[in-house]
């Protein structure tokens, strides 16, 4: 069936295709949330941890380009891209729940081999399976994506983008919502190993039910087959090199990813310090002595259950605007909408930047959901426009690298320079100046409207 025969979508068809983005995103929520103290009980310094961190960014840039031109290439009866979404989903499950087991495992493996294992097998474990479960997730992001044009007519290609920021927006808040709530509605604590199969259900099922209700076009003849072959046998070097050569436009829109994404993860990764430390003023812990981080313990809870409860509101209001946002880029163009989305949470940047009142900082994180809620989904729709038939998965998964290599720019550069603006609080002790990620993430994010409005978009056919 060629794309121009493509049947539009009901909102029925689009909630069965976002539901498996909402199991995915559920599970790299919580891998985000409770990685941190999982990996610390088993001996990771904050230096370990941040390598361990490093594994989305360097899998996204290498796994998701290749899985998304293998999909590209793949012709089973199953589709081009449902192997590659149920398969990443089942295989990062069961990572999930090996992951917060480590220290079983590791007891389990002397057992059996009666070898006098070192002291750091735990941590090696719970490192490897972090390493799988964001290896997995970009194995099904990248062809989930590619899915869109698809099975989906270029003029709802915007909206269908939308649906993955609705997903993504309230995958996030279930997932951090769903234990605190059960505490407080019912007294009853989810343990960590629980949550991380909460996680595994979600992400298994979800994706199974999109599997099941998204039906990919079945190509039978032999010279549809020969086609596709005949689209996809360029090396990977060959795809990045047409990748570039599709459009002076999609240079463009690279370049708007790359300034996105710094200004997106330097919020993403340094908000909970920023609240901890600048928003409610605790000095700089790391080499305090215990009686001090004692003094301290209550302002760091509130500061990280503050983080947590604007996170939420963050997700939330993505979830909220996602819809709305799709269907006004449909109409008035998406280039226009995303503009003035990130404007929104450039003005968000710059007043967390200045003001350290809790209640202000998480009215401005309910602003900045906006722009979030745009960057979830438009810039893969101004893309879409420029994808040539066949090449969907290796496209994508390219342009993965302009989301993966910022953040680890913001993990080395960014880090370096906060570690350098250091500054003696009232008390007499260190601290850091972590509002300046903001000023940062707000300059990157205006260089990215910047070259956002010089795109242009085609009109949907």
């Amino acid at each position: 069936m060629g794309e121009n025969n493509l049947k539009k979508f009901t909102a029925m068809q689009f909630l069965n295709f976002a539901l498996g983005f909402f199991g995915l995103q559920f599970a790299w929520q919580m891998r985000i949330i409770l990685s941190g103290p999982v990996t610390e009980s088993l001996g990771a310094s904050p230096l370990i941890y941040g390598l361990i961190w490093l594994a989305g960014p360097f899998t996204g840039m290498v796994v998701q380009p290749l899985v998304g031109a293998l999909s590209d290439k793949t012709v089973s009866p199953f589709g081009r891209r449902r192997p590659y979404l149920l398969g990443g989903a089942i295989i990062a499950s069961i990572a999930l729940w090996i992951f917060p087991n480590s220290a079983g495992v590791a007891d389990l493996l002397h057992k059996l081999t009666g070898l006098n294992l070192p002291p750091l097998t735990a941590l090696l474990i719970a490192a490897i399976m972090i390493w799988v479960i964001d290896a997995c997730i970009n194995i099904a992001q990248g062809p989930y994506r590619a899915l869109i044009p698809d099975v989906v007519p270029a003029e709802q290609h915007s909206i269908a983008n939308s649906f993955i920021s609705l997903a993504i927006g309230l995958g996030s808040v279930v997932a951090a919502a769903t234990a605190p709530f059960l505490k407080w509605a019912f007294h009853y604590q989810m343990s960590i190993p629980a949550q991380f199969v909460m996680a595994a259900v979600a992400f298994t099922l979800g994706m199974l039910w999109t599997c099941i209700t998204i039906k990919e076009h079945s190509m039978k003849k032999e010279e549809e087959l020969a086609e596709v072959a005949e689209k996809t046998e360029d090396t990977f070097l060959d795809s990045l090199k047409n990748f570039f050569a599709m459009s002076p436009e999609v240079s463009k829109i690279c370049l708007m990813q790359f300034f996105t994404w710094i200004g997106t993860m330097c919020m993403m990764i340094n908000f909970t310090q920023y609240a901890i430390h600048t928003v409610y003023g605790v000095p700089d812990l790391s080499s305090a002595a215990e009686g001090v981080k004692l003094q301290f313990s209550q302002a760091v809870l509130n500061g990280t259950n503050f983080s947590s409860i604007s996170f939420a509101i963050f997700n939330l209001v993505c979830f909220l605007v996602a819809i709305p946002i799709g269907v006004l880029s449909a109409k008035y163009g998406n280039k226009k909408v995303h503009i003035i989305s990130m404007i929104s949470m450039i003005f968000a940047y710059l007043g967390m930047a200045f003001v350290k009142n809790p209640v202000a900082v998480a009215v401005l994180m309910g602003l900045a959901g906006i722009g979030w809620a745009s960057i979830c989904a438009l810039p893969f729709a101004m893309l879409s426009q420029y994808i040539k038939k066949g090449t969907e998965g290796s496209v994508m998964g390219i342009f993965n690298i302009f989301i993966a290599g910022p953040q680890v720019f913001v993990c080395t550069l960014v880090a370096w320079f906060i570690s350098k603006c250091a500054f003696e609080s009232a008390g007499g002790m260190l601290n850091h100046h972590w509002e300046y990620v903001f000023i940062i993430g707000a300059i990157c994010l205006a260089a990215a409207s910047f070259v956002a409005a010089g795109v242009k978009e085609k009109s949907a056919e």
